[in-house]
């Protein structure tokens, strides 16, 4: 199991856990994470799934598509050096401990 802490901008926290492969996303939709909207389902549609990863964490990841850069110009929040679109983010056994911030809103 992959543990992950998301921070919201009111500074509160939730952790989970979840499984290696699933897309960052889909982890927070299915453990009920408040702030991850994901309208468009992970299609890369939508930018309701932002999220802000601080350095060391952003190093370990694999730099975003074209496209995801594209559509974070449609992010609801500024956008910032550690932002992604957490449905572009595969999970794997080294984002163990991640910790991710959470923008005050997605629409």
């Amino acid at each position: 199991m992959i543990r992950i802490r998301f921070i919201a901008a009111d500074h509160s926290a939730q952790d989970i856990q979840a499984q290696p492969g699933q897309s960052l996303m889909k982890a927070a939709v299915d453990a009920g994470v408040k702030g991850i909207e994901a309208d468009c389902g992970g299609t890369l549609t939508c930018a309701t799934c932002h999220v802000m990863i601080d350095t060391p964490w952003a190093e370990r990841l694999t730099p975003p598509v074209p496209d995801e850069r594209d559509m974070l110009d449609f992010a609801a929040c500024p956008v910032e050096a550690g932002s992604r679109l957490s449905c572009q983010i595969p999970l794997t056994p080294e984002l163990d401990g991640l910790e991710v911030r959470l923008p005050a809103s997605q629409h």
